[in-house]
């Protein structure tokens, strides 16, 4: 990762929006028109940010919105890149890694997953308490730049605990359940095999999903704080016995949109 490439995006974000950021929030397939209509947006799209990589997945706008909250803005990021459409993992995690150079020390990371626990079904958000890292790779791997962060970085708490606890009040406030669970990633772009997701069952998983992990690795590495929540699209492979498609993905989501975007307001008014 470039030091020198990343205070670029930075400058670009702060020249662009004239605003100072404090949290960055990514928004996962199907969720990105979340900021669209928002009065104050000014949108960036990532093609014009030096350094970004624009989506190619449906339900990926590419923009990225400054929205203002307070006495300060946010972040917010209409789609994502991810490993599996060919992109090193650096260029996976540079907007997070930007928004945090731009000043934003909290991250808010949701994303579409199947859900594999007993207790999770189509429509549910679940809140991520941790995350199991299957893809046989990791953003931090190459030299490590002291600029960034620490070259083995405690991943102990990579979902804060009391980010969670917020998000639970926020979430009640708005009248909506948020659940709990284990995220895990996989690389993707193929959808998981039953064995695989009975392997993520045993092992402690709850969700499956082929984003997240990446960029909350870089946030915490850079010293941010991280809240993960999840919008159950899917029940996993061989659990509902239905053949799996991201046209459900993106319906599912499109259904549950009313909800998140209330939890999510909630969640922003207190950060």
């Amino acid at each position: 990762m470039n030091y020198e490439e990343l205070a670029i995006a930075a400058r670009f974000i702060s020249n662009s929006t004239k605003r100072q950021h404090s949290v960055a929030l990514v928004l996962g397939s199907g969720l990105g028109g979340y900021a669209f209509e928002n009065p104050s947006a000014i949108g960036m799209p990532y093609l014009d940010i030096p350094g970004f990589t624009v989506p190619a997945v449906a339900g990926h706008r590419g923009i990225l919105y400054s929205i203002e909250a307070g006495a300060t803005s946010h972040l917010v990021f209409s789609g994502r890149t991810h490993s599996y459409e060919g992109h090193r993992l650096a260029q996976v995690v540079f907007g997070v890694r930007a928004a945090i150079a731009a000043g934003c020390q909290t991250v808010v990371l949701t994303n579409a997953a199947g859900g594999v626990g007993d207790h999770l079904d189509p429509g549910d958000l679940v809140l991520i308490t941790d995350h199991i890292n299957l893809s046989g790779t990791n953003p931090l791997i190459g030299e490590n730049d002291d600029r960034l962060g620490p070259r083995f970085p405690d991943m102990t708490n990579v979902y804060d605990p009391e980010l969670r606890s917020k998000a639970k009040a926020a979430a009640s406030k708005a009248g909506v359940e948020l659940k709990e669970g284990v995220y895990t990633w996989f690389s993707g772009p193929s959808y998981e095999t039953p064995a695989e997701i009975e392997m993520v069952r045993r092992l402690g998983g709850d969700l499956v999903g082929m984003s997240t992990v990446p960029e909350a690795i870089a946030a915490r590495h850079m010293g941010a704080r991280v809240l993960g929540i999840s919008l159950v699209t899917n029940k996993a492979a061989g659990i509902s016995g239905q053949p799996l498609s991201h046209t459900e993905v993106t319906e599912t989501a499109d259904r549950a949109r009313e909800d998140l975007t209330r939890v999510i307001d909630e969640i922003r008014a207190i950060l």
